[in-house]
């Protein structure tokens, strides 16, 4: 679990909302449910998961919302290392059918599943808020061609949810973060071990001087959950600084 998702969940907690949030790596949740304290430590609720496993995801989704009451926040996941801009390449090793499939499944599948689980809940309670995680090779071209084709239909599946969902009261959106500092993901691992690669890339393709932090792109996700966004539905909204191309390989 990255500095990201941890994001996303603290500021959630910060406001006030019940969250309940699931992952593979035990080590991460482990040290996510120790860190709250006091009356946000109650409000958080974390299973470790394969949502590759039939049925767990759908089963986490109503436990959860039967544990909370209400169902507040976003369940998600992403492939690879798309959370940090980077493209997931080394999780799939090359551009055969079979990465193909894995890809599109990983990052669109289990998006789609996980939305249809919570729909029965969110209608419940008269409505709420979706939010889909994507990436900048979702909207920019880039490599390997299979995850930015992957993203970029999470944008789609975002702006025709919102319309299908409207009526409903159930907002959705997709936020794609730009090239983002992880420690131990791809960009870290490039600036500690490729530092004038990293340099040149973050000097032609980021006009700011420095990618996108994970907090930053966490207080966008928080707002569009909260009800200050109740305005905004089917919006593609990219948090990366203005970067251009979304790896040293793009275009």
């Amino acid at each position: 679990m990255d500095r990201f998702t941890t994001g996303v969940v603290s500021l959630l907690l910060a406001e006030g909302a019940h969250v309940a949030t699931c992952a593979r790596p035990t080590a991460g949740l482990t040290a996510l449910g120790d860190s709250p304290a006091g009356e946000q430590r109650v409000r958080l609720t974390t299973e470790a998961l394969d949502v590759t496993e039939s049925g767990r995801l759908e089963d986490f989704v109503t436990t959860a919302a039967k544990g909370l009451g209400v169902l507040e926040g976003t369940a998600k996941r992403h492939g690879g290392g798309g959370s940090d801009g980077t493209d997931g390449a080394d999780d799939l090793g090359g551009m055969d059918g079979a990465d193909w499939a894995a890809t599109w499944e990983l990052n669109v599948g289990h998006t789609a599943r996980v939305v249809r689980a919570v729909l029965p809940h969110l209608r419940a309670a008269d409505g709420g808020s979706v939010v889909l995680i994507g990436s900048v090779p979702g909207w920019k071209p880039g490599t390997p061609a299979q995850y930015g084709v992957a993203k970029s239909a999470l944008v789609h599946l975002a702006a025709s949810l919102a319309r299908e969902l409207g009526p409903d009261r159930i907002s959705v959106d997709v936020v794609s973060p730009g090239s983002m500092l992880i420690p131990g993901r791809g960009w870290d691992r490039m600036r500690r071990e490729e530092p004038r690669a990293y340099e040149a890339f973050v000097g032609r393709e980021l006009p700011t001087g420095a990618p996108v932090t994970p907090r930053e792109v966490a207080r966008t996700v928080v707002f569009l959950l909260s009800d200050r966004a109740t305005g905004v539905s089917g919006a593609h909204l990219p948090v990366d600084r203005a970067q251009n191309a979304p790896s040293p390989d793009g275009y």
